[in-house]
C-alpha cells in the first residue's frame, strides 16, 4: 500500500520530468502500439462477446498490459532509494570500514554506488538504465525485474494475435494463378460478426506492431536472462563488472612478472610486413588489428608473448615520453631485439610463445 501511494502521490512532483526522456517515450510508445493493435485485432480475429475463449484471451490481453505499466512506473518513479546527504554510520568507528563520497559530502553504505546521471549515491545499485530514466537498486529493483519479465511475456501473446489476424483476415482475400498471388483488401469478410474493416492501412500496422512485438521479445528478453543470472548469484551488475576488472587486472599483472625484457639492437619502422627484416619475418607477420609499436636502437621493451618470427609487448618509456602517452605496446620483429643479460640467464619465453609456427 504504501508503494502504491507513493506512485500515486509522487513524493516530488519534479519526478515526472523523467517521462520527457527519450528512453520513456520510446519504451511507452512500443507499449502503447502493441497494447492498441494488439486489443484491435483480438477483435477481428476473436470476437471476446460470443465465446469464453474470446473474453479469456481479451481479459488476459488487457491483463499484461495493465501489470507491464504498473512495474514499469513503479521502477521509474518510485526510485532505487538513495543514500541520505552527509549520512554516516551510528557508530563512528564504523566509518573506517566505507568509502566516501565528496560530492554526497557522505559514507556510502554497503553496497551503494554514485550515479554521475542521478548525481546520488544509490543503494545497491545495479546499473542506470535509460529505459526508465532513473537507477535500479535497492528498492525498486523487483518492479524493474518484473517488467522485464512481463514485456516478453506479453509481447509474445500479442505477436500470436497478430499473426492469427493476419492469417483469418487474408484468408479469403488471396487468390493463386499460375504465376502469381492476389490479396483484394476490399473483399468484406463472410463472417457477419461486427468487425473493424479489416484494410491496407490495418493491415500495415498489424504488420509493423508484429516487428515491433518480436523485436521487444528479443532484446527485453536478453536482459531479463542477464538480470536473473546476476540475481541468482546475489550480485549486481555492477558488482559483477567490477569482479570481472579485477580479474582482468590480475592476469595482466601476472603477464607482466611472467614478461622477459629485450633491448633493442636494429631499429623498427612499425611497418606492418617489413622487407628489410628477412622473408621468413616479411610472410609470418600476424593477421591481427593489434598494432606494431616503432623501434629504436637502445630502447627497451617488456615482451609478454610472441610467434616464432615475432613478439608483443609493452616499451618501457622514460621520463621524456610525449605528454598524453602513459604505454605504448604492440608487435615488433624478434630479430631486432635481444634478450636482456639479467633475463637470458633464466632463459625465460614469453608466455604462448609458438615456437614451430
Amino acid at each position: 500500500m504504501g508503494t502504491y501511494c507513493s506512485v500515486i502521490k509522487f513524493e516530488n512532483l519534479q519526478e515526472l520530468k523523467r517521462l520527457c526522456h527519450w528512453g520513456p517515450i520510446i519504451a511507452l510508445g512500443v507499449i502503447a502500439i502493441c497494447s492498441t493493435v494488439a486489443m484491435i485485432d483480438s477483435v477481428l480475429w476473436y470476437w471476446p462477446l460470443h465465446t469464453t475463449g474470446g473474453s479469456v484471451n481479451f481479459i488476459m490481453l488487457i491483463n499484461w498490459t495493465i501489470m507491464i505499466l504498473y512495474n514499469y512506473f513503479n521502477a521509474m518513479f518510485v526510485g532505487p532509494g538513495f543514500v541520505p546527504l552527509g549520512w554516516k554510520p551510528e557508530n563512528s568507528q564504523d566509518s573506517m570500514y566505507l568509502q566516501y563520497c565528496k560530492v554526497c559530502q557522505a559514507y556510502k553504505a554497503p553496497r551503494s554506488h554514485h550515479c554521475r546521471k542521478c548525481n546520488r549515491c544509490v543503494m545497491k545499485m545495479d546499473h542506470h538504465c535509460p529505459w526508465i530514466n532513473n537507477c535500479c537498486g535497492y528498492q525498486n529493483h523487483a518492479s524493474f525485474t518484473l517488467f522485464l519479465l512481463l514485456a516478453p511475456l506479453g509481447c509474445i501473446h500479442a505477436a500470436f494475435i497478430f499473426i492469427m489476424t493476419m492469417y483469418t483476415q487474408l484468408y479469403n482475400r488471396l487468390s493463386f494463378g499460375w504465376n502469381t498471388v492476389r490479396i483484394d483488401m476490399s473483399a468484406a469478410r463472410r463472417d457477419p460478426l461486427p468487425i473493424v474493416p479489416f484494410g491496407l492501412a490495418a493491415f500495415a500496422a498489424t504488420l509493423f506492431a508484429l516487428g515491433l512485438a518480436i523485436g521487444t521479445t528479443i532484446a527485453v528478453g536478453m536482459l531479463f536472462f542477464i538480470q536473473m543470472k546476476t540475481i541468482l548469484r546475489n550480485k549486481t551488475s555492477i558488482e559483477s563488472w567490477i569482479e570481472e576488472k579485477i580479474e582482468q587486472l590480475k592476469q595482466k599483472a601476472d603477464k607482466r612478472v611472467r614478461s622477459v625484457r629485450y633491448k633493442v639492437i636494429e631499429d623498427y619502422s612499425g611497418a606492418c610486413c617489413p622487407l628489410n627484416k628477412g622473408i621468413k619475418t616479411f610472410f609470418t607477420s600476424p593477421c591481427t588489428e593489434e598494432p606494431r609499436i616503432r623501434l629504436k636502437k637502445g630502447e627497451f621493451i617488456l615482451a609478454t608473448r610472441g610467434l616464432r618470427y615475432w613478439l608483443y609487448g609493452d616499451k618501457l618509456l622514460d621520463d621524456s615520453f610525449i605528454e598524453g602517452v602513459s604505454r605504448m605496446r604492440g608487435w615488433f620483429p624478434r630479430n631486432c631485439v635481444e634478450k636482456c643479460p639479467c633475463d637470458a640467464e633464466t632463459d625465460q619465453a614469453p608466455e604462448g610463445e609458438k615456437k614451430n609456427r
